[in-house]
C-alpha cells in the first residue's frame, strides 16, 4: 500500500472528537501549501476537532485519467493528524474533473426539454452512467486504500449534497435505465399500463422499449409516469451513492459512511437514503432576512433526527455569517450563528460544522462566509466561530443524549412527489408550506415533534399529524386507524388519502381508506382562488380565517368543532371530531389562518395529553430536553430580539455560565441560549 505518512500510523487509533464536534469544509487546494500551517494552527485556535476534506480533489488527485497524485493530500491529512483534528474524508467524486466529459461527453445530464448541461459548475454528470460510476468507484478504490489506516480518518463523506444541482436527468442512459428499473418493479408490460392507466389518451404500450422518461410533451405527462420518473430519479442517485459505499465496506468496514442532505429536499428521500448512512449529515442555511427561519430550519433538523429514529445527527454544514446564492444575502446577526449552532444540538445534533473553513478568493463561492473570512481573524466572525467552539466543548456529556417526543408529523416522499403534480383540483398546493403550516404552532407551543414515515411504528406517540397525505398505501391506512383504534388521537388535513401508489383514485368515496377512522367522506374539493379567504367559526363562537382550498364535508358519525362562516359552503364542516376506538380523529378540511391553526392544535394537544416541555413559555422561546448517559440537559432558546425571563419547575444550573448558582428562573437577553440540569 503506497503510503508516506510523517504522522506514526497506528490502525487502532482514531481522532475521535471528544463531546459536540466543531469545525467545517477545508478546501486547502484553495490555497499554496504555506497557507495550510496557518490553517491548522487557528483550528486549534478556533477549537475545531473535526473537518471535512477533499469534497472538491477529484481533479487534483487525479489531473488525468488513471494518473494519481496523493501527495499533497498526504500532507494534508498529516497536517490536520499532527493537529489532533479527525477527518469526515470525502470521496471526491461531488465534481468530475473536465478530462472525464471529454473524453466521455455521454455523461453529462440533459433536461426534459433534450438540452445538455455542460462542465463548468458542478454535478455534471448523469445519475445513470456507467462511465461516471466507474470512474467514481476507481477513485474511491485508491482513496479508501491510501487512507484506511491514517489516523485522521474518523468518518466516509460520500459525493456531497446528492440531487443538488442535477436530481433528474433524461438523456438517452437514463431512458434506458429508467426501462429497466420499470421492467424490474412491474415485470410485465401488462402490469405497467395497469399501473399508469395507459388506457386513457391511447397510451397502451406494447414493450417496455417503447417506454421513455416524461420528456417535454404537448401537455400533461401521464402523472403516474412522472411518480415513478421521481422514484427511479432518487433510486438512481442512491444507486451512485451505493456504489462508492460498497468500496468502503470493502477496505475500511470500521469507517463510518455519511452523505449531507440539502435540507429537506424533494428529490432525495431522506428516509429511504438514512437506512444506508450510519450518521444521518445535512446542511442547513437559515434566512436571516425572514423572522421565522429558525421554525424552517427546527423541521429540518427534526426530519433529520426522526431518519434514524432519534440518533443523533451530524450539521454538517451551516453558514458563519451571509451566503452567495440568494438574491439578497444578509449577513447573520451578532449572537444568532451561535443561537442557530445550539438550536441544532437542542434538536439532536452532535456535529456543529460549517462552509467552508477559509473564505474562497476566487471562484462562485468567494462571498459566501466562512469560518475564517477574507478580513482574517480580527473579524467578527472569527470571534464568535472561536468563542462558539470553545463552549460546544465545555459540555462534551451532550454528546449521546437524545431527543424523545409525544407527538409524530408524518412526511411521505411518494405522496410529495405525486401532490405537486399538474393537472390537479389546485397547482398551489405546497407539500411543505403545508406541513410547516401544521409543524409550527407544535414548535411555538413547546411541543417535540418527531417528523416520521407513514410506515414507521406509530405506538409511542400520543398523537400524529397528517398534513395532506395525499398518496396513501392501504396498509398504511390501517397503520393509521390501528393507532386510534389503539387509543392515539390523529389529526389529518385536508387532500389526504385520495390516490393509490399508482396515483389511481381510492374508489368508495374521499378519502375511502380513512374514511371509518375520520367517520365523514368528503364529497366535493372546492379550491380557493388565489388570495381567497373563508372564514370558519369554531363551536366555541371564535371565528378565524382560512384560505387555499375547502371541501364539502358530510359526517359519518364525526361531530362539526368548526364551520364554514363564509362562502358556498357558509354552514358546512371545516373541522370535525370523530371519536373510534380508545381515540379520536379530527379532520381539517381547508388551511385555517396560523393563529387558528395554533388554538386548534392546542385543543388538540389538550385533549392528546401532548404538552410542552415547559408551560408558559414566552413568545418566540424554544425549549427541548435531552438526556442519556450523559444526563438530562433542558435548552432554552431565545428566537425573538427582546430579553425574557423564563420560570423552571425547580432550580437548575446553566452549563454554559459557570459559577452561577441555581435558579427556578432564567434570563435570556435576545437570541440568548442557556443549557440548563440539575445540581
Amino acid at each position: 500500500m503506497q503510503q508516506a505518512h510523517a504522522v506514526a500510523i497506528d490502525a487502532r487509533r482514531r481522532l475521535r472528537p471528544a463531546g459536540i464536534a466543531f469545525g467545517g469544509d477545508y478546501n486547502p487546494e484553495q490555497w499554496p501549501e504555506e497557507v495550510w500551517a496557518e490553517d491548522v494552527s487557528l483550528m486549534k485556535e478556533a477549537g475545531v476537532s473535526l473537518v471535512t476534506a477533499g469534497i472538491f480533489s477529484w481533479a487534483k488527485v487525479e489531473p488525468r485519467p488513471g494518473e494519481y497524485d496523493f501527495t499533497w493530500f498526504d500532507r494534508v491529512m498529516d497536517n490536520l493528524a499532527g493537529a489532533g483534528v479527525a477527518v469526515c474524508l470525502a470521496t471526491m467524486t461531488a465534481s468530475p474533473p473536465p478530462w472525464l466529459s471529454r473524453l466521455h461527453p455521454h455523461i453529462l445530464p440533459e433536461t426534459a426539454d433534450g438540452r445538455r448541461m455542460w462542465p463548468g459548475g458542478r454535478q455534471h454528470y448523469c445519475p445513470s452512467s456507467g462511465v461516471y460510476r466507474s470512474h467514481a468507484t476507481r477513485l474511491v478504490e485508491r482513496l479508501a486504500t491510501r487512507y484506511a489506516d491514517h489516523p485522521a480518518l474518523e468518518m466516509w463523506h460520500i459525493g456531497n449534497e446528492y440531487g443538488c444541482h442535477t436530481p433528474m436527468c433524461w438523456c438517452d442512459e437514463s431512458a434506458a435505465d429508467f426501462r429497466r428499473w420499470l421492467s424490474d418493479r412491474y415485470g410485465t408490460v401488462d402490469a405497467l399500463n395497469d399501473a399508469w392507466s395507459t388506457a386513457f389518451w391511447a397510451q397502451g404500450y406494447d414493450s417496455f422499449d417503447e417506454v421513455l422518461p416524461p420528456r417535454l410533451a404537448p401537455t400533461f405527462p401521464n402523472p403516474a409516469q412522472q411518480l415513478d420518473f421521481a422514484r427511479f430519479s432518487d433510486d438512481a442517485l442512491l444507486r451512485c451513492y451505493l456504489a462508492e459505499k460498497e468500496v468502503l465496506r470493502r477496505v475500511t468496514p470500521d469507517v463510518p459512511v455519511t452523505t449531507n442532505f440539502i435540507g429537506v429536499h424533494k428529490p432525495v428521500d431522506a428516509f429511504r437514503w438514512a437506512a444506508e448512512e450510519d450518521v444521518v449529515s445535512v446542511d442547513v442555511y437559515q434566512d436571516p432576512h425572514d423572522q421565522d427561519t429558525h421554525i424552517a430550519a427546527g423541521f429540518i433538523f427534526d426530519v433529520t433526527r426522526s431518519a434514524r429514529g432519534g440518533q443523533p445527527w451530524m450539521l454538517m454544514e451551516q453558514a458563519p455569517g451571509a451566503v452567495n446564492w440568494r438574491d439578497r444575502n444578509g449577513p447573520k446577526p451578532p449572537g444568532r450563528m451561535r443561537l442557530w449552532s445550539w438550536q441544532a444540538v437542542a434538536q439532536g445534533a452532535d456535529a456543529v460544522l460549517y462552509f467552508q473553513w477559509r473564505q474562497s478568493r476566487g471562484g462562485a463561492e468567494k462571498y459566501h462566509s466562512a469560518m475564517l473570512p477574507h478580513g482574517g481573524t480580527g473579524t467578527r466572525t472569527f470571534r464568535e466561530v472561536r468563542e462558539l467552539g470553545h463552549e460546544l466543548a465545555s459540555v462534551p456529556e451532550i454528546a449521546g443524549t437524545r431527543c424523545a417526543a409525544d407527538v409524530a408529523l408524518v412526511l411521505d416522499w411518494n405522496s410529495w412527489w405525486a401532490l405537486e403534480l399538474d393537472s390537479h383540483p389546485s397547482t398551489a398546493l405546497d407539500q411543505m408550506e403545508i406541513a410547516l403550516a401544521h409543524y409550527r404552532p407544535l414548535f411555538e407551543a413547546g411541543v417535540v415533534c418527531d417528523v416520521v414515515p407513514p410506515d414507521r411504528d406509530l405506538s409511542g406517540y400520543r398523537l400524529v399529524v397528517v398534513p395532506n397525505l395525499y398518496l396513501l398505501r392501504e396498509r398504511d391506512a390501517t397503520r393509521l386507524t390501528d393507532f386510534v383504534r389503539g387509543g392515539g388521537h390523529l389529526l389529518v388535513s385536508f387532500f389526504s388519502g385520495i390516490v393509490d401508489d399508482c396515483d389511481r383514485v381510492h374508489l368508495g368515496g374521499y378519502p375511502a381508506p380513512l374514511r371509518d377512522v375520520l367517520g365523514l367522506h368528503v364529497e366535493e374539493f372546492w379550491p380557493l382562488p388565489e388570495d381567497g379567504t373563508v372564514d370558519v367559526r369554531h363551536q366555541d363562537g371564535t371565528v378565524g380565517h382560512a384560505d387555499l382550498w375547502s371541501e364539502v364535508v358530510v359526517p359519518e358519525g364525526a361531530r362539526t368543532v368548526a364551520a364554514f362562516d363564509s362562502g358556498p359552503l357558509t354552514g358546512q364542516p371545516a373541522v370535525t371530531r370523530h371519536p373510534f376506538g380508545e381515540g379520536s380523529a379530527w379532520y381539517v378540511a381547508t388551511r385555517l389562518a396560523p393563529e387558528a391553526m395554533r388554538t386548534l392544535m392546542d385543543e388538540v394537544c389538550r385533549t392528546a395529553g401532548a404538552g410542552p416541555v415547559l408551560a408558559g413559555l414566552p413568545e418566540r422561546v424554544q425549549a427541548t430536553v435531552r438526556e442519556g448517559d450523559g444526563g438530562r440537559f433542558v435548552f432554552l432558546l431565545n428566537h425573538g430580539p427582546e430579553q425574557v425571563e423564563v420560570g423552571l419547575p425547580e432550580p437548575m444550573t446553566d452549563a454554559l455560565a459557570q459559577g452561577t448558582p441555581p435558579s427556578d428562573r432564567v434570563t435570556l437577553p435576545g437570541a440568548g441560549v442557556a443549557v440548563l440540569r440539575k445540581p
